[in-house]
């Protein structure tokens, strides 16, 4: 347990990695690399997934198990342990601000990092950043323990194949049934049900489905309440910030307790749920909020938010290294800031899901 756990009810940080700190989506990348076709096959399941976690909400699912489904695929084209470790080692892209915010937060507050990423990736990430592993929650990984005949590997690249051949699902909006997707929809949801659900758990790779378990959507939620636990502080304690549908959950136990959420170039289902939406090409605009929320706590962060300008942070930024950052950064105006209301919520949800395709790039920006 940290250090900090000795304090009384302290506040505490607590931020999603894969973009708020990296501009990777690591799965995304190694699907793309490995499998053939692997962009398309990837933004087919990732569609699938968000199908499953915010319209069917299947029990035992949650948003992010896109890392389990393609697990076997990985495993099928060739992917181990090592050559995951490796790739991710290789292809660590911070955005800009990163490495600097966390050293920076560290020295404030209690800080942590909650990702859906595979271990291998947040331990990349960890040993360019310095930020403690041991201050990570992650999906854990053992590939190598999961041993395939050729008969299935050949089978499962015959699936990934058939899988890239179907259409791209499009979610009506505030849809709660699959019964409200066009007929075209609806059979691709009936295919990739069965080989999810039918196909591959009969096979040795369906135990990547059952045994590995990705920390998206609930368990991020389970996640911070697992900090709060070890440091000794409530959820009216916590800063988190995230920026797609596997934060959804955390952002939404964070806010409804008091504690303070924020989008971060977030999607339609991060800025849903936070706070506060931040559109920004580096991540100083973290540590400002940050630091603000180490001395004035939620309330006194808001005020900055609600001022936002020079004036503001020359009112509420205490640390003038941050303030003269700011200024050299964004001499052309300060990144947009608002606070999330009923009446400027879809406008943002709009403007943050384009800024965040700026940022990450148009096929991982879309991702959910």
């Amino acid at each position: 347990m940290p250090a900090e756990a000795s304090q009384t009810n302290p506040r505490i940080f607590v931020t999603d990695c894969e973009g708020p700190i990296s501009k990777n989506d690591n799965a995304y990348e190694l699907t793309s690399s490995f499998v053939p076709d692997g962009d398309s096959f990837f933004a087919l399941v990732s569609k699938y997934d968000d199908v499953l976690a915010d319209v069917v909400q299947k029990p035992g699912y949650k948003a992010g198990d896109t890392l389990r489904l393609i697990l076997p695929f990985l495993k099928a084209y060739g992917a181990t342990d090592k050559k995951i470790k490796e790739f991710s080692a290789r292809n660590v892209l911070l955005v800009p601000g990163a490495k600097n915010t966390l050293t920076f937060v560290r020295k404030l507050l209690p800080s942590f990092i909650v990702s859906t990423s595979y271990e291998q990736y947040i331990s990349a990430l960890c040993t360019v950043t310095g930020f403690p592993f041991e201050n990570t929650y992650c999906t854990r990984l053992n590939m190598d323990k999961y041993d395939i005949s050729a008969e299935e590997t050949k089978r499962l690249k015959g699936l990934g194949k058939e899988i890239v051949t179907l259409p791209m699902i499009e979610i009506p909006k505030n849809a709660s049934s699959v019964s409200e997707f066009s007929r075209r929809d609806q059979e691709t949801l009936e295919r990739l049900d069965e080989i999810f659900w039918k196909e591959i758990p009969k096979m040795e790779s369906g135990r990547l489905l059952v045994e590995v378990n990705p920390v998206g959507g609930s368990e991020k939620a389970r996640a911070v309440k697992d900090i709060i636990k070890k440091m000794g502080c409530s959820l009216d304690r916590v800063m988190y910030v995230g920026d797609s549908i596997t934060d959804a959950p955390a952002l939404k136990l964070v806010r409804e307790n008091g504690g303070l959420a924020v989008s971060f170039n977030g999607n339609s289902y991060s800025v849903r749920e936070s706070e506060v939406a931040v559109l920004s090409g580096d991540t100083t605009v973290t540590s400002v909020l940050a630091e603000a929320f180490s001395r004035l706590g939620k309330e006194g962060t808001l005020r900055l938010v609600n001022e936002w300008s020079s004036s503001g942070l020359e009112k509420y930024c205490a640390v003038l290294e941050l303030r003269e950052r700011m200024v050299v950064l964004f001499s052309d105006g300060f990144p947009q800031v608002e606070q999330v209301n009923a009446d400027n919520m879809e406008r943002l949800m709009r403007e943050s899901g384009v800024f965040r395709k700026t940022v990450r790039g148009e096929a991982i920006g879309k991702l959910g």
